[in-house]
């Protein structure tokens, strides 16, 4: 029996969708080489993660073995394949590698932070591949909803795995590769040891379709539109930003780029060489010389951001430019499950303005960039894999995914963060369970999950806040009353009297019942003084705050 072990380790994006960051290693257990696929991040919101900017994998089990990682790839460039790249670079000092366009993204993203230049290595496609210790990786061109993302070719002592990283099976893609059956069937000619496969759609029973065949639709509806048209979708789709523009230009309208997101990504696709023939744009402040019937606006925020260009233009003015009655809004693009209600505040905003929105619910304006079941299926029978690790998904999409593998006869294998798969021999298994989590990026510094940090912010939130001081001389003996300063509490409560007032009285009577042994202790005090605050206002208020409190001493 072999002494080495093949292993597959998700840190992050199995069981959720965002934040993916996967491991494989080859070699004696616990000495294993290893590599990384992607180091991404989620989004906040205001209810879990209130104030944090971005959520980024746990990578504590990784830095502990940063010797032993040989490499970092990155399959393609959206942020939650490639958004925590900068923020986790110090701590792993890996080389990273990415195909040309990827690498144009991730390498702004490493300038912001300081990082080397050639931190960032750009490869070229299958069959060329990069040795990383005992794994050759090469970059299998897919198409997705983004310029050049590709599937991972990862050949190995054990035999060859392919990770799908994100994608649709479209043949005319607009921007981007197509997906090529004759490519995929080369690599598996061989055997395919595991398919390491996205999940997102695995509950569409339709066939996907292809982004070519929006044009004909978004032709018509801004050609027929009488005022100023604007539409938003992700960013990072350049095909769509381009059948946008296209639309725009073929019905004489002058195109202005709003977000900067937007003009980010659509450079960085003409630099990368992915984005040619893109239709000629005009800055907002020459937008303002143009009849608004002759301009269309390409902006951010298709999920309801509340600091991107479309909230910004739903709310008033923009960079000189109004939306006004008779505009027409477009939605292409479909909302993420958890940001209906930014969304539908930017579409009420818009009513109230007088401008008309379409959005996706026809099914014309937008088609998804990851493959729904049926186009799941076409992998799978192209690749034959001896088994199936689903990836990319939440904990429903990965159980449907397996069963799906269980009923082509493939081994369908359910993993899920933190879940170590020994894939050696024939039989996958679980090798073992590594601790995960999640770390916040919160301002300029990082915070883990139970450092208790946004737990706090979040109970404030809840609860409100109280601050208790109290003043003792050299006796240890109270100097004046307690006084109380509240946050986010009503100011007065069930008595009409003003809410510190009633807090401060409640205090002061158990500082003057308080024995000496209590009054030495700060330990003490703490604990007595929140716990008469809490209740004060609970009585009045029917709350109980959060509480400081801040013992001063003369000496």
């Amino acid at each position: 029996m072999s002494s080495e072990r093949l292993i597959y380790l998700p840190l992050g994006g199995a069981g959720e969708i965002g934040m993916n960051a996967y491991v494989y290693g080859y070699g004696a257990p616990d000495k294993e080489r290893l590599i990384v696929v992607d180091i991404g991040v989620a989004f906040p919101d205001m209810d879990t993660t209130p104030g944090v900017d971005l959520i980024i994998a746990d990578i504590d089990w990784l830095v502990k073995r940063k010797d032993r990682i040989e490499a970092v790839f990155v399959t393609h460039a959206h942020e939650d394949h490639v958004g925590g790249i900068a923020h986790t670079y110090d701590r792993l000092q890996a080389p990273i590698y990415a195909r040309r366009f990827t690498a144009n993204i991730a390498q702004r993203k490493m300038d912001e932070y300081g990082h080397p230049d050639d931190a960032i290595r750009t490869v070229g496609i299958f069959p060329h591949q990069v040795d990383a210790g005992p794994f050759k990786v090469g970059f299998q061109p897919i198409s997705h909803s983004i310029p050049e993302s590709s599937a991972l070719v990862i050949d190995t002592p054990a035999g060859r795995i392919v990770h799908s990283g994100d994608f649709k099976v479209d043949l005319t893609p607009g921007v981007g590769e197509p997906f090529d059956p004759a490519a995929f069937e080369e690599i598996a000619k061989d055997g395919i040891k595991a398919l390491v496969c996205d999940s997102t759609n695995v509950f569409s029973p339709e066939a996907g379709r292809s982004e070519a065949v929006l044009s004909p639709a978004i032709e018509e509806l801004v050609s027929g539109a009488s005022g100023m048209v604007i539409a938003t979708t992700f960013a990072s789709n350049v095909a769509r930003v381009k059948t946008l523009a296209v639309a725009a230009e073929r019905a004489g309208r002058s195109i202005v780029l709003m977000g900067r997101a937007m003009k980010r990504m659509v450079e960085a696709s003409v630099e990368a060489g992915v984005l040619t023939d893109f239709p000629s744009t005009i800055s907002p402040e020459q937008a303002r010389d143009v009849p608004r019937e002759n301009l269309m606006l390409l902006v951010t925020g298709s999920q309801g951001e509340r600091r991107a260009a479309s909230a910004q233009l739903a709310r008033g003015k923009y960079q000189g430019i109004e939306l006004k009655e008779g505009d027409l809004f477009l939605f292409s693009s479909k909302t993420i499950p958890g940001n209906e209600k930014g969304v539908i505040a930017i579409i009420n905003a818009l009513s109230e303005k007088g401008v008309d929105v379409v959005d996706d619910s026809s099914g014309k304006y937008h088609v998804s960039g990851h493959a729904n079941r049926p186009d799941l299926e076409t992998l799978h029978d192209i690749l034959k894999p001896q088994v199936l690790i689903p990836m990319h998904g939440e904990h429903r999409h990965l159980r449907e995914h397996v069963k799906i593998a269980d009923g082509k006869g493939i081994t369908g294998v359910l993993a899920v963060n933190g879940m170590m798969i020994d894939l050696s021999g024939n039989a996958p298994k679980v090798a073992e369970y590594v601790e995960t989590g999640r770390t916040y990026l919160d301002g300029s510094v990082q915070v883990g999950a139970l450092d208790g940090v946004i737990r706090d912010r979040i109970r404030m939130a809840l609860n409100g806040h109280m601050t208790v001081t109290v003043l003792l001389d050299e006796e240890d003996e109270p100097l004046g009353d307690p006084w109380v300063d509240t946050m986010g509490l009503a100011e007065t409560g069930v008595s009409k009297a003003s809410l510190a007032e009633v807090v401060e009285h409640d205090l002061s009577q158990w500082l003057g019942r308080a024995g000496a042994k209590t009054l030495r202790d700060d330990d003490a005090l703490n604990d007595g003084l929140k716990k008469v605050a809490r209740q004060s206002a609970q009585n009045e208020i029917g709350k109980k705050p959060e509480v400081t409190v801040v013992v001063s001493r003369l000496s």
